[in-house]
């Protein structure tokens, strides 16, 4: 993350994640506890590495990533987070695709990231994935200048990429031809009609859907 993106984002959240000082105590500054929250994100620290990193209590981290500084990110990005709703947003994302990367009817870049987690209790092996390590598994779709569309996290490690996407809330609308997506079309300059499409490494099985 640039300096510049860091300063935009706490400025965002400031007046959600802003905590008032005490006669006992200073409270933990908006830009500290961003900084252990993006650490804990960024790297998969436990609480206990980041309470000796920042010189912060482990009840106080674990308050300050989940309950405090994720949902005020989540509140305030909300927005920057939209899948498509009509045939011309699609075509835009298309555009946009065979623009920047000369991919023509491209609607968007799909693939998984494993979030590495402590292994919940009594889960066995429900988390562990081929890297042997514990995680849940981030499944986003991005457009040509890398903005989410669609983001599902939350299945455990052990399940592949494909089966990750089967279980989102944009693999079944898609199925259910929901989205809106333009029919087959012809390329620029070709006759044949072809599809719109998503792209994926070979963890993504080749389909309609």
């Amino acid at each position: 993350m640039s300096n510049e993106d860091f300063e935009n984002l706490l400025q965002l959240i400031i007046p959600y994640i802003q905590r008032e000082d005490t006669n006992y105590q200073l409270s933990i500054s908006p830009r500290m506890r961003l900084i252990i929250t993006l650490r804990f994100l960024a790297t998969g620290d436990s609480y206990k590495s980041l309470m000796y990193l920042f010189e912060v209590s482990f009840s106080t981290i674990s308050l300050i990533v989940p309950e405090d500084v994720c949902e005020a990110i989540s509140t305030v990005l909300e927005d920057h987070i939209k899948v498509p709703k009509d045939e011309g947003e699609w075509k835009t994302v298309a555009r946009n695709f065979e623009i920047k990367w000369n991919f023509p009817h491209c609607i968007g870049a799909v693939d998984g990231k494993h979030v590495h987690i402590i292994c919940p209790a009594n889960t066995g092996t429900e988390y562990f994935n081929y890297k042997k390590t514990f995680s849940i598994v981030l499944m986003v779709i991005v457009d040509a200048n890398y903005c989410f569309q669609c983001v599902h996290i939350g299945c455990q490690g052990r399940i592949s990429d494909g089966g990750v996407y089967k279980n989102t809330s944009f693999y079944k609308e898609l199925k259910e031809n929901r989205l809106k997506i333009s029919n087959p079309e012809p390329q620029p300059e070709r006759e044949k009609f072809t599809p719109y499409v998503l792209v994926a490494d070979d963890a993504f099985a080749l389909t309609t859907a």
